[in-house]
Formats: structure tokens, C-alpha cells, sequence
């Protein structure tokens, strides 16, 4: 069950880039960002085209930062960490210029997810707590508030959930639907609800609670559907598949599974084909069809080593970029001690060259008055 864990947080990327873009204006960019948003789950190739392009012309910071968001985004569709995060750092740069704590929250989000999917848990909470700074400056009426923190319990009930805590996780995760649920315009908040339902019905899987997990797989089939989103889908029908697995069901399974195959087929997500292409072949073998099950096996093999190659590449961007911030933070350290002490120096000469200075001055007037005292007592 490992690998709703990556999935889930793809969502959660898109509705930044979507979110921050309505809430700025209704200008061309946004228009497009929006069209380009639809495309992300299906075609993110093309949305990557059209980021690009878009990149060009702009010079606008906070235009800027949503244009990344959504080469990010389009980057994890396609499960391209390291030009994805790449993405990601750029927007946080810019959002730091910004002072705009709606913003910085935003980018800050998207970076803990980030951190996340590349099992880089401490790093996303470190993230995780930078953005509470943040959303506490927030007022509680915006909407924005509502959906940053329903992002945020969803992000800490995906590490609860994978450091095998599924009782805290769901936790977790009801409270974030009901932060979801808070804000006013409810198709921003489609998305993350199908895949907040599916990983509570994961949830449920693994507290061996099959009632319930089947009713949350329905509830993220259904919003899936509704926004025609095909991975989303194609991943709770994939949940979906594990109940009639477990009572051996094993024909029903594959049902759900190649209805997942069919509508995965042009997206180019290594997560999700990874997962239907094990379930598939274990079914296969369950069944004694050992053609098939060879078959999924190997496609199932294959597409684990391209994931994990993918996502090794961005571990080690993401170490290189931390090494850059770690020696930039040395550097800035270095340079305060400098200044510390020769502001020590400085305040030092000062001192002494003031007690010089006294000093000096007093014995000249006590020269002067010996002189004076002389003078007296010759006359």
C-alpha cells in the first residue's frame, strides 16, 4: 500500500497552482492556467509545452511563481522529480522577494509535499512548521487559510500513515475534508477530496475495516468522475480492486484493475502503472494463469526500476541544492561573526580611544592647574 503515498500529493500541487491563480485575477494567465490544470492529469506533456512557452515573456514575479507551480505539477504527473523540484525551488525563491505570507504559504506547502513524496520526512515538517508561522498571519475568514490548512493535516496524516500510524492518519485526514469543506467554491477542492477519500479508504484496508474503506474508494470514484479526472479514478478503482481480492474474489478484482489499465494508459504515471501491474499479475497468479501474471510481472518490474531511477536523480538534486543552502548558511554565519567582531573591534578602539582621549585631557588640566598652583605661590 506504499504507493498511494506518492499519488497522493500530485492533487495537492495542482490545486496550488490553481488556487493561487484564481485568487490573484482573472487575467489570460489565469485562463490558461486553468485550461492547463484540466490537462495535468491526462496530458501533462502538453502542459509542460505550454508552461514553457508561457515562461518566455513573463516577468512578473507572482505570475512567475504560479507558471513554476504548474511546470512542477506537470513534472510529478509524469513522475519527474528532479525537473519538478527544480520548478518548485525556483517559485520559492521568488516567493521569498514577495513578503506576501498568502504566497510564501502556497510555495511553502508545495515544497513540504515535495520533501514528502521524496520520503524526506524531516525536511517536510521542518517546512510543515515554517508554513504554520505563516497561516497564522492569515485571517480566518479567507479561503485560502481553509485550504492551506486542509493540506496541511492531509500532509501530516500521509507521514502518520507511513510511518504505520493509520488510526492517527485518519484522523488526520477527516479533519483536512473538513477544511476542504470550508471553502466557499467547492471545484478547487474536488481533486483533493477523491484522493483524500482514497487513502482513508487505504486507511481502512490496513485496520482491516473493508465496509468502510469500500464506501471511501465509491466517494473518490465518484468525485473522480465528476471532474473527469482519469488518474484519479484509475487509482481508487485500483483500491478498490483490494476488497474482492482479499475474499479471493479474484476475477472482480481484475474487473476494476483493467478498467484502471484502460484509463492509465496515456497519463505516465510510473506510481500508478506500478501499482495496477502488481495487482494484476498477483491476481493472474492467483487464478493459475501464468501467461498473464509473466506478463504483468514484467511490465511491473520494469516500471519500479524507472520510478525508482526518477526518483534517485531528484534525491540527489535535492541533496545538491541543500548542500548550496547549507553552505550559503555557513557563509552568512561567517560573514555575521566578521561583522561581530569587528564590531567588537570597533566598539573596543572606540572605548579605548575615549578613555585615551579622558585621560589625556585630565592630565593636561592638571598640568595646567599645577602651573596655576605655582604661579600663585611665586607671587
Amino acid at each position: 500500500m506504499k504507493l498511494f503515498i506518492h499519488f497522493f500529493w500530485l492533487s495537492f500541487l495542482l490545486c496550488t497552482v490553481s488556487v493561487s491563480g484564481q485568487k490573484t485575477s482573472d487575467d489570460s494567465l489565469g485562463v490558461i492556467i486553468k485550461k492547463a490544470n484540466q490537462e495535468i492529469y491526462n496530458n501533462p506533456d502538453n502542459v509542460i509545452k505550454i508552461g514553457k512557452k508561457l515562461l518566455k515573456n513573463e516577468k512578473d514575479s507572482k505570475k512567475l511563481i504560479r507558471i513554476y507551480l504548474l511546470l512542477s505539477t506537470a513534472g510529478f504527473a509524469k513522475r519527474d522529480f528532479d525537473e519538478s523540484l527544480q520548478y518548485i525551488y525556483k517559485a520559492r525563491e521568488l516567493a521569498k522577494k514577495t513578503n506576501d505570507p498568502k504566497i510564501q504559504t502556497s510555495v511553502l506547502m508545495t515544497v513540504a509535499v515535495q520533501f514528502q513524496q521524496m520520503d524526506l520526512l524531516s525536511k517536510s515538517i521542518e517546512t510543515l512548521d515554517e508554513v504554520d508561522k505563516y497561516l497564522a498571519k492569515l485571517p480566518d475568514d479567507l479561503s485560502l487559510k481553509h485550504f492551506e490548512t486542509a493540506r496541511s493535516f492531509a500532509l501530516r496524516g500521509m507521514i502518520y500513515k507511513s510511518q504505520s500510524n493509520p488510526e492517527i492518519a485518519l484522523q488526520e485526514f477527516l479533519i483536512a475534508i473538513k477544511s476542504f469543506e470550508k471553502v466557499p467554491d467547492q471545484k478547487t477542492t474536488y481533486y483533493n477530496q477523491s484522493i483524500i477519500y482514497y487513502n482513508i479508504g487505504t486507511c481502512y484496508l490496513t485496520i482491516d475495516e473493508p465496509e468502510q474503506a469500500q464506501k471511501a474508494f465509491q466517494k473518490s470514484i465518484n468525485i473522480a468522475r465528476l471532474i473527469k479526472a482519469n488518474s484519479l479514478e484509475a487509482f481508487a478503482l485500483k483500491g478498490m480492486s483490494e476488497i474482492p481480492k482479499q475474499k479471493h474474489q479474484y476475477q472482480a478484482a481484475l474487473d476494476f484493475l483493467l478498467e484502471a489499465e484502460t484509463l492509465s494508459k496515456n497519463i505516465g504515471d510510473l506510481t500508478l502503472n506500478e501499482g495496477i501491474y502488481k495487482e494484476m499479475a498477483d491476481n493472474y497468479l492467483a487464478m493459475g494463469k501464468q501467461n498473464l501474471y509473466q506478463i504483468y510481472s514484467k511490465k511491473h518490474i520494469e516500471t519500479r526500476l524507472e520510478r525508482e531511477q526518477n526518483e534517485l536523480s531528484s534525491i540527489n538534486h535535492a541533496l545538491d541544492i541543500h548542500n548550496v543552502e547549507s553552505q550559503k548558511k555557513n557563509k552568512d554565519m561567517i560573514t555575521q561573526y566578521h561583522i561581530f567582531i569587528l564590531a567588537m573591534l570597533l566598539s573596543g578602539a572606540l572605548v579605548f580611544g575615549s578613555f585615551f582621549y579622558f585621560a589625556l585631557k585630565i592630565r593636561k588640566r592638571n598640568q595646567r592647574d599645577q602651573e596655576e598652583i605655582k604661579k600663585l605661590f611665586s607671587s
